[in-house]
């Protein structure tokens, strides 16, 4: 199985996504583990809110998700001139969705979230948390395509550099909020909210300011603001329209997994919060090296040489596999330790041993599972993974209905939805990949 990169050429792309996922994650760690001292009611609404603005979020990461897509392809090809035009009018549709979802975020999130969380103290909590929360799409959403030219380009030093900026950010923003500091009043579960929106605005200042004097932007087309064409905006929507849905379609049965979970009470819901957020520190490993490969597979069909695409799909999960088991057996060992940040309520600590353990378990087949889906939008069938991702959902949540719905098993045992979801979407993938339909995709 020959390979065009090396491991350490992979290595040097995926450790600054790497470390720029990780610091990213830390915002929700840094949400949880203050609030984890706040109260459990606090820290139960900012896991729904939190993945209800994740939903949201999804739509403006899937679609910039797209056009790092088709410009690692430009890249790839070395057309680097026309990277710049993709990127600019990617920032003008993220800016304009951003004041879409803003409008409509703001009239309904009471109504929706009102018909499906039943405790009123969770509720009214979690729509203080939306209330600041949601004016983070304005920067979030840009900053979204800054990732994506910077992954497409495999310039990934420059996320490492960003994502502590923000982490540091959130969590001066976050202490000062939260606990009423320096002469601010103490907003609780509403200051962590704001706290988070500061921090993307300042990573988004960030990208501006490092982009405009570290990178050459003449060679990218970044020099000067591409005017608005109908027709560029219609090249990249074939591409990001099928990774916008699909993300916005994943996260929202993320979000169905916690509406579940709250049925089965306050202590379950503050326990799935928990693990959730310990979950994403194992998570962001695996997403960085899928981000990578989908990039590399990209920017390798755009040099000509698809017969490699299938040997780095695998070279991405041998190494994925080489940092992630480690980190999951050491949680599974010392949970008390890792635990013990997150909260100091001795039920929920207690109640989320086996959870972890559960969750550790999963990631033997979340990373090819992750690898492989990321890989199949790396060649441009990004409709295909549309599908099979929404097969794999159908299948996810009738599964998680009949365990928490209908059966209102332990919150442990629920969390073997997370075996269900990667073993499907792994078979679908690899059956589809190795079916060779996805030679000679042109974006």
């Amino acid at each position: 199985m020959r390979t065009v990169y090396t491991n350490k050429e992979i290595w040097k792309i995926a450790y600054p996504c790497l470390v720029s996922l990780v610091m990213e994650q830390m915002i929700g760690v840094t949400d949880t583990a203050f609030l984890g001292h706040v109260g459990e009611v606090e820290l139960g609404a900012s896991a729904l809110a939190g993945v209800y603005y994740v939903v949201i979020f999804m739509l403006g990461f899937g679609f910039s998700t797209g056009a790092q897509i088709i410009m690692a392809r430009r890249n790839g090809e070395q057309e680097y001139g026309r990277m710049g035009q993709l990127f600019y009018h990617g920032i003008y549709f993220l800016m304009a969705l951003a004041a879409v979802a803003f409008t409509l975020t703001t009239v309904f999130t009471e109504p929706i979230l009102g018909s499906m969380i039943s405790d009123p103290d969770i509720l009214d909590a979690a729509c203080d948390y939306m209330q600041w929360r949601i004016y983070g799409l304005f920067f979030a959403f840009p900053a979204a395509m800054f990732r994506a030219f910077y992954i497409s380009s495999t310039q990934t030093k420059t996320l490492t550099l960003n994502s502590v900026v923000m982490v540091l950010s959130n969590v001066v923003f976050n202490y000062i909020l939260i606990f009423g500091k320096l002469g601010v009043p103490a907003m609780g579960i509403g200051g962590a909210a704001l706290g988070s929106s500061l921090a993307e605005m300042v990573s988004l200042i960030f990208f501006v300011v490092y982009t405009s004097r570290r990178i050459d932007c003449r060679k990218y087309g970044l020099n000067r603001l591409s005017p608005f064409h109908f027709a560029t905006l219609k090249k990249i929507f074939p591409v990001s329209f099928w990774t916008m849905i699909q993300s916005f379609i994943s996260l929202s049965t993320w979000f169905l997994f916690f509406l579940f979970i709250e049925h089965l009470g306050k202590e379950a819901l503050a326990i799935t919060n928990v693990i959730r957020s310990i979950s994403g520190l194992l998570f962001m490993v695996v997403a960085a090296f899928a981000a990578t490969c989908s990039s590399l597979v990209s920017n390798l069909i755009g040099a000509g040489k698809g017969d490699y695409v299938l040997p780095t799909v695998w070279q991405h999960i041998r190494l994925a596999y080489l940092f992630v088991l480690p980190l999951a057996l050491l949680l599974s060992l010392f949970p008390d330790v890792i635990l013990g940040i997150y909260t100091d309520i001795p039920n929920v600590r207690a109640g989320a041993v086996t959870s972890l353990w559960v969750l550790c378990s999963s990631y033997l087949f979340t990373v090819p599972a992750q690898v492989f889906f990321q890989s199949i939008s790396g060649t441009g069938n990004t409709r295909t993974a549309f599908l099979l991702e929404l097969s794999t959902l159908v299948l996810y949540v009738a599964y998680c209905a009949v365990i928490i719905g209908w059966l209102r098993l332990d919150v442990a045992v629920c969390w073997t939805a997370e075996h269900v979801y990667s073993v499907i979407i792994t078979l679908f993938c690899a059956i589809y990949l190795y079916s060779g339909r996805w030679i000679g995709k042109r974006i």
